[in-house]
């Protein structure tokens, strides 16, 4: 083993054992006494069942992870980086198909594997406690769906991507840098109009209290409402949610039609509100922004790696054809990305705050978003007292009592 496998070696069980002690730790802190806050949201039984789900979803993840890595490392230990390139080699095709095809298999058969413990996932645990509405049809269209969207969207990227690697020399990392952050702006228009509508139903908000109370809302924290939908989530879940998406005069709010019947009209206005705060905080530009720069980053890196050829020795390999040195690079890589993701996480919590400030205090109260809130966390058995490393290390939102007490503690509305 040379340096390069040492590394990506000990990157991947560090990352193993992080993620299985922050899951120990998060399983052990859980508390038997219902929270105060939540005393006439739960009753015992109710409360007992989240943490039981959450006890079944966290063994679940450990041992989907543990399998993930070992056959990842008897894969990598077998040789079978180098025993797919020299079939992919025996074709006789150029670097770009070479590339595609080498790629397109190891994601098609990750996909495969992963299949059955989707199907475990939502046909018997999320179905056991009462949130699977997807039947057998929609969970397989969804990934034809997803498959056949990147292929579409995925491998031209891809072929960009090796074609500069290939041909531009020491300026390849900048053309590559310029076209995926391209690629990620017009993503980011044409998602609300192509993408989404594959999978779920977006139909625009209904005449009636709600929408006038939303358009009045609006307009006071002069917030340009491009696009209000509701959209199908009850198609496969009961779980409830609203997020952001789109830019310029495709973005838009949508709300699960699930989070329609579960709260009353103040308590959407105020989860309006807190989606509107991540606008208003420009909370979205600054994400863009940070995945521009961190993209940037990580293909200069990779620049310097590609055409190492210890890189390529790591996995056995006796050749060094690019498409493989993207995913050995992405491994080599995965050190960086994972100090990078705790910084990004403790910002997007913090934004989370900022988010919920503008939303009490432009709408005069924080009591709907504390009751929205803690309607969301109960209906989505959402875990309300979890360990601070698995927070630290996890979570891309404070946990729920935290967040209550913040909006508590404002003192200033209009």
């Amino acid at each position: 083993m040379n340096t390069f496998a040492i590394i990506i070696l000990c990157t991947l069980l560090l990352d193993y054992l992080l993620s299985l002690t922050a899951d120990i730790l998060n399983l052990r802190h859980w508390q038997t006494n219902i929270p105060a806050e939540f005393e006439t949201f739960y009753d015992q039984q109710k409360y007992a069942t989240s943490q039981e789900y959450l006890k079944v979803n966290t063994q679940f993840g450990l041992l989907v992870a543990t399998i993930d890595l070992l056959l990842l490392l008897i894969f990598w230990f077998a040789g079978g980086f180098s025993w797919l390139n020299d079939r992919v080699t025996a074709l006789n095709l150029s670097l770009i198909p070479s590339g595609l095809i080498y790629i397109g298999a190891l994601l098609l058969v990750k996909s495969i594997l992963s299949l059955p413990f989707d199907l475990y996932s939502t046909f018997v645990i999320e179905e056991r406690y009462g949130f699977n509405n997807s039947t057998v049809k929609t969970f397989f269209t969804d990934r034809l769906k997803a498959l056949m969207l990147g292929v579409l969207v995925g491998a031209p990227l891809l072929a960009l991507i090796l074609l500069l690697f290939s041909r531009m020399g020491q300026w390849a990392w900048i053309f590559g840098w310029i076209s995926v952050t391209l690629f990620s702006i017009i993503l980011q228009v044409v998602a609300p109009i192509w993408i989404l509508p594959l999978f779920n139903k977006f139909q625009p908000l209904e005449e009636g209290e709600l929408k006038e109370r939303i358009i009045s809302y609006s307009s006071r924290v002069k917030y340009p409402l491009a696009g209000l939908y509701v959209m199908d989530g009850s198609k496969r879940s009961t779980k409830s949610n609203a997020f952001f998406t789109g830019m310029g005069k495709n973005k838009r709010i949508a709300l699960f039609d699930t989070l329609m019947t579960q709260h009353t009209v103040d308590e959407i206005v105020a989860i309006l509100a807190h989606e509107i705060g991540h606008y208003k905080k420009k909370h979205i530009l600054i994400n863009l922004g940070i995945t521009i720069l961190h993209s940037g980053f990580l293909l200069f890196l990779m620049s310097l790696f590609l055409s190492n050829p210890m890189l390529y020795q790591a996995f056995y390999m006796n050749s060094t054809p690019i498409y493989a040195g993207l995913l050995f690079f992405g491994m080599l890589y995965s050190p960086i990305e994972m100090i990078l993701s705790l910084g990004i996480h403790a910002m997007m919590r913090k934004n989370e705050y900022q988010a919920d400030h503008f939303a009490a205090v432009t709408t005069g109260s924080p009591d709907p978003l504390i009751t929205a809130l803690k309607k969301l966390t109960v209906n989505n058995m959402m875990n309300l007292t979890p360990h601070p490393a698995f927070v630290f290390i996890n979570y891309t939102h404070p946990p729920v009592l935290q967040r209550i007490t913040a909006l508590r503690n404002i003192t200033s509305i209009e």
